[in-house]
């Protein structure tokens, strides 16, 4: 049974979480319950800068069914959490009278009911001392952060090459501020019994939030159990443990009781985490028949003043394309602003809008095809290093992309294509992201009714994950997928890592399908020296597996059932663990590649634009589930069309208040905004991991912003080099 053997593009299977989730039996965070649970409301601050000269509680303690308001007067020291492989953990709440932020907690209420905590929130005085606050990436009192120079690229001399180039285009991209804001509010409930404590949480990585909370209150990680089984979404906002999953752990320890704590839609723009806004600098040089010779590539963002969130905006210039010249540079601003976090395509979406434009801008100045450049400057190898690519299908997301899309029609000039009075652009991107893998453990168990049960505490936040696993147990093990059940999201389970970064699949499968081989393993075990077994002294590489039964490979016929193994041994059940660590083999570089085409049409006396068509070619190793795969791409790219024209997050510029905190006011993609949209996969199986995938979870919104740009200036002839592009900048 060798890995070769077993079957890992399995069929379009429908979400084996799908009836759960449609009759309302799948429990989400604010779901569930405790008795005599509390209520928790956060007090969050109205100034950015400064310190709390006096809060006045007596007003809100003494309102009907308040238990306690917890200030940073009389919360307890609280310990930071640890630093893991996304950076520091946010600094605990409530620890002095600082503000840096606005919108930061300064309090905590509790009460009996939520109307309660929220009507006592209304009483409480706060009287600030107020500095000017830091709101401004020019301001000159603003502290500049250079960033290690391992994080920037130095190849060749880009200055040199830059001013002998041929051909030289140089701009400046700016990208908005974006806030997560999945439709599910963020919500906590915690319950303390003795020094044990259990939380429910909305997150992407329960063994974080058990960590941090752990390092908080002082308690030993295994006296913390978080529980997350179904997640609304988060698009990363649940990557960090925030400072409301500790206050409320915090409050429920302070009244004795269960407290839940749900966030209100304005609070999940200053509580979880945004994509920052940036400014780069772009820089590019070529030959009059489109060889790169050299690209600059600086970006800015903002940080907050007690945090080290990298957004990673250039991560991708020097990897896309052969050039031999190649500089990139991330600098950043500290800001009384709230800390950024990952957003869906974090660095590589704004960043990968900026490359992919000003190559648009190049293909222009030369009068050549924007995808012909794309072709010259083709990386068959990994730039940097020079080593081969792990598996790279690029080369056939533009061939299989342009043709499906028709992108052969699209005419050279600007303002040549019309449908009607509108007027029609073509526009196109490449798209990359990085792959990972991180180190998991499954757990997989076999019982006496022919049934698996396989864990691992992952999180599944839409993509499929439920699905995927059950799909790759079930051909691992033999089984029928009806006889297979995938549990996670629960820090009981073996550990695994967060899902986000595209990196769950090839981990947690990796982990799942180690664990599955040596259940099979295992059963061989028992029945090495039992006579009556069919298949007594074979290895896994002597057998198949099918339909509940393993089988001799030479001689099919020759089998018998798992169950049949069990009960003849006097067992109830066989168990396996497995694991999978990081692949990193150091001749061969990996990557996760894909093409995005988008057709607009532009009203040319309103300038509205609409966006007609879009095909997705993608590069992402074996499909597990074509189904649960292609919406992901379809998901990712409605995220693009909302970053491209869409998505912004204003804050004023005086106070640092958020202006447009509802989803009134912070327009999002709805069903008239989004296209026909056309996925195609393509591409080979990734040799670091035995599924052969590499995740498509980031890629899908990879490439669409720029595609949508880039079409944007083929209809109009106006390049529009931020976003969102709003109609008011085509009039």
């Amino acid at each position: 049974m060798t890995v070769e053997t077993v079957r890992m593009v399995g069929p379009p299977v429908d979400r084996v979480d799908g009836p759960l989730k449609v009759t309302g039996a799948a429990h989400y965070p604010a779901d569930f319950s405790f008795p005599n649970l509390a209520h928790a409301v956060l007090v969050q601050s109205t100034v950015a800068a400064g310190r709390i000269r006096r809060i006045s509680t007596r007003l809100a303690e003494s309102a009907p069914g308040v238990l306690a308001v917890i200030t940073h007067e009389i919360a307890p020291r609280l310990g930071r959490g640890p630093t893991t492989s996304l950076g520091v953990a946010p600094p605990p709440p409530l620890q002095d009278d600082r503000i840096l932020h606005h919108g930061q907690h300064i309090a905590v209420v509790v009460a009996e009911t939520p109307e309660q905590a929220a009507a006592a929130v209304r009483l409480l005085e706060v009287d600030y001392e107020l500095t000017e606050p830091l709101l401004d990436l020019d301001d000159p009192q603003a502290e500049r952060i250079t960033n290690p120079s391992w994080r920037d690229i130095h190849r060749g001399d880009a200055g040199a090459a830059l001013a002998s180039a041929e051909v030289r285009v140089e701009a400046t991209y700016t990208t908005a501020t974006e806030t997560n804001n999945p439709l599910g509010l963020f919500a906590t409930i915690a319950a303390w019994e003795g020094d044990t404590l259990t939380v429910h949480d909305t997150t992407q990585w329960p063994y974080n939030v058990r960590a941090t909370l752990a390092a908080a209150f002082g308690v030993p990680e295994d006296r913390v159990r978080v529980i997350a089984p179904f997640i609304g979404g988060a698009f990363g906002a649940g990557l960090r443990t925030w400072p409301h999953v500790v206050l409320a752990a915090l409050a429920a320890r302070w009244v004795n009781r269960p407290v839940k704590l749900v966030l209100n839609r304005a609070q999940m723009f200053t509580s979880v985490g945004y994509r920052p806004s940036s400014v780069q600098h772009l820089k590019i040089g070529a030959t009059h028949t489109g060889e790169l010779v050299a690209l600059d590539h600086e970006s800015i963002e903002p940080l907050s003043l007690e945090d080290n969130y990298l957004e990673g905006l250039t991560r991708a210039t020097p990897l896309l394309y052969e050039c031999p010249n190649v500089t990139t540079r991330q600098r950043q601003v500290r800001l009384n602003v709230a800390c950024p976090t990952w957003m869906r395509g974090p660095g590589e979406a704004p960043g990968v809008y900026a490359l992919e434009c000003i190559l648009d801008e190049l293909a222009y100045e030369l009068n050549m095809n924007p995808l012909e450049v794309r072709l010259r400057n083709y990386a068959e190898t990994h730039p940097q290093s020079g080593l081969p690519w792990t598996s790279k299908g690029l080369r056939a997301c533009y061939e299989q992309g342009a043709e499906r899309f028709g992108w052969s029609r699209r005419t050279a000039e600007p303002r040549s294509m019309r449908e009607g009075r509108m007027l029609v652009g073509l526009g196109m991107a490449s798209a990359y992201y990085p792959y990972f893998q991180f180190p998991t453990q499954a757990r997989a168990t076999l019982d006496r009714a022919g049934t698996a049960l396989v864990r691992s505490a992952a999180t599944d936040i839409g993509t499929g994950t439920y699905t995927i696993m059950t799909q790759v147990s079930a051909e691992v093990l033999g089984l029928p997928i009806d006889r297979v059940r995938f549990e996670l999201g629960d820090t009981t389970m073996p550990p695994a890592p967060q899902q986000g970064g595209s990196n769950l699949a090839a981990s947690l499968g990796s982990a799942v399908h180690a664990a599955c081989m040596k259940l099979v393993q295992a059963f061989l075990d028992v029945v090495r020296d039992d006579p009556g077994s069919p298949v007594q002294g074979c290895s896994l590489e002597d057998v198949t597996v099918a339909d509940g039964r393993i089988s001799r490979a030479d001689a099919p016929e020759r089998g018998e059932e798992y169950t049949d193994i069990l009960e003849r041994h006097g067992l109830a059940e066989l168990t396996a663990d497995g694991e999978s660590a990081i692949r990193q083999d150091l001749d061969l570089a990996p990557g996760i590649f894909g093409a995005k085409f988008a057709e607009v049409h532009i009203d040319p006396d309103l300038g509205l634009i609409r966006v007609a068509r879009i095909v997705a070619a993608i590069d992402g190793g074996h499909i597990l589930n074509e189904k649960t795969a292609t919406s992901q791409i379809i998901g990712g790219t409605v995220g693009g069309i909302g970053m491209a024209l869409l998505e912004e997050t204003v804050s004023d510029p005086r106070t640092g208040r958020i202006a447009n905190a509802t989803f009134g006011d912070y327009l999002v993609p709805v069903n008239a905004d989004v296209p026909d949209i056309e996925v195609i996969f393509v591409g080979e199986a990734e040799p670091l991991n035995p599924l052969g995938v590499k995740g498509v979870g980031e890629i899908a919104i990879v490439g669409v912003a720029p595609a949508i740009a880039n079409a944007v200036f083929h209809a109009t002839g106006q390049r529009i080099r931020s976003l969102p592009i709003t109609l008011d900048q085509l009039l």
